[in-house]
Parts: structure tokens; C-alpha cells; sequence
């Protein structure tokens, strides 16, 4: 028996929770309201590779005399050899041994890879570079909304659950926007704290508690609106079965972030966005690249494996889908004293579909010769990051608001001439200008 204290502390807490738009492992807020709809049904997924990824270990010049000689033992042994169809390289180019899953995506044209590309800004500090690449702008930090969100401000989904974040937040990148939802998987989408209780696994406890709570929740303003949609999808997704994949993922929370993805998109629920962070590759002692336990090497493993089990369960939605990984910077291309790499500044994106122009390396290689290196030290970005993203929004997201989607972008960056062909799509007229103030974020769709 739930004490009367305890029952009416829950009720306060959820009416606290579902006001601000969280309910337990939810981000939620009130249904958008009428607009146009989606420009289609393509799905967009960010892997957000946390920490730094070392993208000359990923993706590797592996054997350039420079390279070799500035990273000495941790110059990755055994590449898988690519045929990048770039004339810029001046050396071969391979995957991380330990990315075979990716190498046979690549072979199969399905997964492209963008060399010497990331954020143009000269922060090696971690949050910064997130927050600059994730808010879409290079060099405001006052932005007060993300990229994603302000292009699903523009384009109105629609369905049950349109965005979704694998995992216990939201990203920046989606900073603003009321449809987010956060969850790590169907089963945990309830309320928690005073609320745990409703994880009873008798579901007729569950119920009827959730029935009792959604009498508060009656009328037609933002929060009365907000707490029935919350306990409607409560209800819905804590009765979905387990899933089980058709493929074999791997173990761990990158795994199961994927697969809470797959089965979103399985369940025909609306999805248009989702985003999975993937963290742990900060790497500046001990970075063991050639070392089969050490810690990049597992990782590289993790992420390949990852990504080719989630393509590959998705038969039937790989011509709607496109995943883009990238990280906040690469890495020194020197090691340092403790067999690891510092932070650095150019780095690899992988963008794998349906749609993509697979089995090739894009981007200018500006050489590793000091006097082409980033303050003489790091791989030079050539590609910026919002070129890549960019085209995807207009050719695979039909969005041509790039003004509004990345505030102070310019033809330089993208246009009809300067975009890389990395995705398939129709090129749409592209407005520069930008409809949102500076510091706009846009909690509420009109």
C-alpha cells in the first residue's frame, strides 16, 4: 500500500516534471502545432563520438613517412586498405584493422568517409568544440538553441515519436526543441523517482497507478496537454516486447543505444531524428592503436561492429536512412611522452545510407609537411563540418533553409557548386538568410 504522503508528493513531482517537459528518463513537451508537414520520411541519425576521436588512427595515411615517423609505435600496423578515388592523397589510405565491419560497408558502397573536415575554430577544449559544433555556429557560443532542433522547427514532423535520443538527455544539438524525447529503452520510459513504483513488474499496479495520475491531467493547456500525451506513451511503449534484432550488436551502451534506435524505426512510430553518443575516446596515455585491448582498439572495434549490426537490421528502411558519425576534433599528429595523442584539430565524418555515394574518401588532403599542419602541428581542416551536414539536410531532409538550420553560413560552405556529392537527393534552392534571432530557441512550433 503506497502511503497517502507518499501518493501526493508523487503527484506534485509528476506535475513538476511534465511542466518542464521531463518525466523520469523523458524529454517531452506539448504536441507542435499546426504547420507544414515533414518534407518526407528520411531518417537522420548523429552518432556523437565523445571525447576526441582520433581520426589519423581511424582512418589512416598509414604509410606516409611523416605519419610514420610522428607517430612511431602508435602508427596503426595492418590497415585496411581503401581505394579513396582522390587524387589530394599522397599516400595510401586504410581503416583501423579493427574496423573490418566498416570496411565492408565501404566495399559495398554504403558507408563514405570525409577526410581533414571538422569545426574551423581554434578551441581544444572539449566542451567548447561540442557546444560550437552541435549549436551549428563556429564561433557563437550564445546561441541558444542546436542545429536539429532548429531545422525540425522548419519542417514539422509529425507522428508518435519523431525525435529520439538513445540515452538519459538530450544532445545540444537538439537543444529547444519540445518533441525531444531521451530514453535508453522502451521498457524504461516511465516515471521515477517517488514514481519508481511504477516499475512494478505486476502491470495492473502500473496501470492503474498511471490511470489514477492522468486524472490530474484533464484540460487543454500546455501542461494538462503535456501529461496526457506523457502517460499515453507511457502506457504504449512500457507494453512493447523486447526487442530482438536481426543482427548481432555489440555489447555495451553503444549497442543497446543503437538497437533502442532500430526499434523505433521498426515500430513505424514517426521517427525522423535520432541521435547516440558514444563516449571514452579521449585518449592521451596508453592509447594502444596497435594493442588488441587497448583502449582505442576496442573502441574502434565497438563503433565498427556497431554500425554495420544497425545497417544491416534495417533492410527495409536503408533507402530513408542516413547515419552520420563525427567527432568534436581529432588528434596531435605526433604522439605524446605516455603513448597517446593530445587534441588536435582536423578529423574524419563517416556518413553511411542508402543514399550515400559510398566507397570513397572525400575531402582535400592538405598533407602532413609541418608547413601544411594546423599551428604546425595538426591535420588541417579542408572540409567544414557544416558542408557535410549541410548537404544532408538539403538533399536527403529536403530542408533548404541552411540560414536558418546554420545561422551565418555562405555559399563558400555550401551551394550546388561547392557541395562534395556525398549523399544522393534534389538540390533545392538554398536560403541564406537566417529567420531566427541570434539568441531565439524555438520551444513551441507555430
Amino acid at each position: 500500500m503506497t502511503p497517502r504522503r507518499q501518493f501526493l508528493i508523487g503527484c506534485s513531482a509528476a506535475i513538476a516534471s511534465m511542466a518542464g517537459g521531463r518525466v523520469g528518463n523523458l524529454v517531452f513537451a506539448e504536441s507542435p502545432g499546426a504547420g507544414p508537414a515533414a518534407a518526407n520520411d528520411n531518417i537522420l541519425v548523429m552518432v556523437f563520438l565523445r571525447g576526441g576521436c582520433d581520426g589519423l588512427s581511424l582512418v589512416s595515411p598509414y604509410d606516409n613517412a611523416i605519419y610514420v615517423a610522428e607517430r612511431d609505435n602508435l602508427a596503426v600496423s595492418g590497415a585496411l586498405t581503401l581505394n579513396p578515388q582522390n587524387s589530394s592523397f599522397d599516400s595510401s589510405v586504410g581503416l583501423h584493422p579493427n574496423a573490418a565491419p566498416l570496411k565492408e560497408l565501404y566495399d559495398q558502397g554504403h558507408l563514405a568517409i570525409v577526410h581533414a573536415c571538422g569545426l574551423d575554430n581554434d578551441t581544444r577544449s572539449h566542451f567548447d568544440a561540442m557546444d560550437y559544433i552541435e549549436r551549428g555556429t563556429p564561433d557563437n557560443k550564445n546561441m541558444s538553441s542546436g542545429w536539429l532542433a532548429r531545422h525540425l522547427a522548419i519542417v514539422h514532423p509529425d507522428g508518435t515519436l519523431p525525435i529520439l535520443s538513445a540515452g538519459s538527455a538530450a544532445p545540444v544539438s537538439l537543444l529547444g526543441e519540445p518533441e525531444a524525447v531521451a530514453m535508453n529503452d522502451a521498457q524504461s520510459y516511465s516515471l521515477s523517482g517517488v514514481w519508481s513504483y511504477t516499475r512494478n513488474p505486476d502491470v495492473r499496479y502500473n496501470n492503474a497507478l498511471l490511470n489514477t495520475v492522468s486524472k490530474f491531467y484533464t484540460g487543454a493547456d500546455r501542461l494538462q496537454a503535456t501529461g496526457k500525451r506523457t502517460i499515453e506513451t507511457i502506457k504504449a511503449l512500457s507494453s512493447t516486447p523486447a526487442y530482438t534484432p536481426t543482427t548481432s550488436y555489440p555489447d555495451g551502451s553503444f549497442g543497446e543505444s543503437l538497437q533502442t534506435i532500430a526499434q523505433m524505426i521498426k515500430l513505424n512510430v514517426g521517427l525522423r531524428i535520432g541521435t547516440v553518443d558514444f563516449g571514452g575516446w579521449d585518449h592521451h596515455e596508453s592509447q594502444g592503436v596497435n594493442d588488441n585491448w587497448g583502449p582505442f582498439n576496442q573502441l574502434a572495434a565497438t563503433l565498427a561492429q556497431g554500425l554495420n549490426a544497425f545497417y544491416n537490421d534495417l533492410p527495409g528502411y536503408q533507402s530513408k536512412l542516413t547515419v552520420v558519425v563525427m567527432s568534436e576534433f581529432g588528434r596531435r599528429l605526433g604522439k605524446n611522452l605516455s603513448n597517446g595523442t593530445d587534441h588536435g584539430h582536423g578529423n574524419v565524418m563517416l556518413v553511411l545510407g542508402g543514399n550515400v555515394n559510398g566507397g570513397k574518401v572525400y575531402g582535400a588532403w592538405p598533407g602532413l609537411q609541418p608547413e601544411n599542419l594546423d599551428q604546425h602541428a595538426d591535420l588541417k581542416i579542408t572540409t567544414d563540418f557544416r558542408t557535410v551536414l549541410s548537404e544532408i539536410v538539403v538533399r536527403q531532409l529536403g530542408n533548404g533553409k541552411l540560414g536558418t538550420v546554420f545561422p551565418g553560413i555562405t555559399p563558400q560552405i555550401y551551394s550546388a557548386n561547392t557541395k562534395l556529392g556525398v549523399v544522393n537527393g534534389p538540390d533545392l534552392p538554398i536560403d541564406y538568410s537566417s529567420l531566427l534571432n541570434p539568441l531565439y530557441m524555438p520551444v513551441a512550433r507555430r
